[in-house]
């Protein structure tokens, strides 16, 4: 037999796996596949309910496919009066939101791992103590009518700009770049903002992406700010907008239910109209956009979070 033949033979016998090692790589993908399907289901579920049959759906009987399909709870949600001006408002705030928390994050960590910055111990401790504390709802309401962020765009911007568990990411990411990199700038004659742009964000963009995706998904699915400063329907954010439009179809539902008048008619609209319909339909829309946006994150996430949270 050949040396090569013998090499040959040897990786065969390395490589064979025995039938316990099949057993495991069985459970092992059955396990994750019910897993998977358990955090996908209910995403599923909401959509061909939202495509099948109001009447159906209002009393459970759609479950794995849809029945009776149509298109009408969309098409009756896309003419909501204000719809597309609260959806650029959603857009507005959660692109400039997004940006300016990250570059907050990522300038604020940066500088919080340099030495020469005075009292940068001091800072970063008053910085971090505000994720424990906090005023409450009347003491913020009052600073934010004093700054006159309300009925303002900026009132979705500035009061989340410094988010300390963001900036405590990016410190720590940036504490693990080799301090040479920034030895060598500064050699060089480059100042904080060039080391910054041309050195650090570069490398930490792992962390910026997770930072982004964070940030990016809490200015989405905000609306209670919305809620609280803001009466001018110009300003209206999509959840806030879709949030009324679920209260009144309910008030409807349960004034057509309560009436005593015309039982047929009101149970046409019933089936045409539901309160799960509604709820289900705003849902798909609200979550649809955020949940496009993250696979272009992904790649990033799983490393950025890891990195930024364990040193070392």
């Amino acid at each position: 037999m050949s040396g090569k033949e013998k090499l040959d033979k040897r990786k065969k016998v390395k490589y064979k796996r025995s039938f316990g090692d099949r057993l495991i790589s069985v459970l092992t993908y059955v396990i994750y596949s019910l897993f998977a399907f358990v955090c996908a289901y209910p995403f599923y579920y909401i959509l061909i309910n939202t495509i099948s049959s109001n009447d159906l759906s209002a009393r459970g009987k759609i479950l794995f496919w849809p029945r009776e399909v149509h298109f009408t709870n969309y098409a009756q949600v896309l003419k909501i009066p204000g719809l597309l001006q609260a959806a650029k408002v959603s857009v507005g705030r959660t692109v400039v939101g997004t940006a300016i928390t990250v570059t907050v994050a990522a300038f604020l960590g940066y500088m919080f791992t340099r030495e020469t910055l005075w009292h940068r111990k001091l800072w970063f401790r008053m910085v971090a103590a505000t994720m424990y504390f906090n005023a409450g709802i009347i003491p913020w309401f009052i600073t934010m009518m004093n700054l006159g962020l309300t009925n303002n765009f900026w009132g979705y911007i500035l009061p989340v700009a410094v988010q300390p568990f963001n900036i405590i990411l990016c410190k720590t990411f940036v504490e693990s770049v080799p301090k040479e990199l920034q030895d060598a700038a500064e050699i060089d004659g480059a100042g904080t903002l060039r080391i910054f742009f041309s050195i650090i964000v570069p490398v930490i963009k792992p962390i910026l992406a997770t930072v982004a995706i964070f940030s990016a998904v809490a200015q989405w699915n905000a609306f209670q700010d919305t809620l609280l400063l803001v009466t001018d329907e110009k300003l209206y954010t999509l959840q806030y907008t879709l949030y009324q439009y679920m209260n009144q179809a309910n008030s409807l539902k349960a004034l057509i239910s309560s009436s005593s008048a015309n039982v047929d008619f009101s149970a046409i609209l019933a089936r045409a109209q539901t309160t799960t319909s509604v709820r289900m339909t705003v849902t798909i829309v609200v979550v649809t956009p955020i949940i496009l946006v993250y696979p272009f994150f992904q790649r990033y996430f799983t490393k950025g979070i890891m990195i930024g949270a364990v040193k070392g």
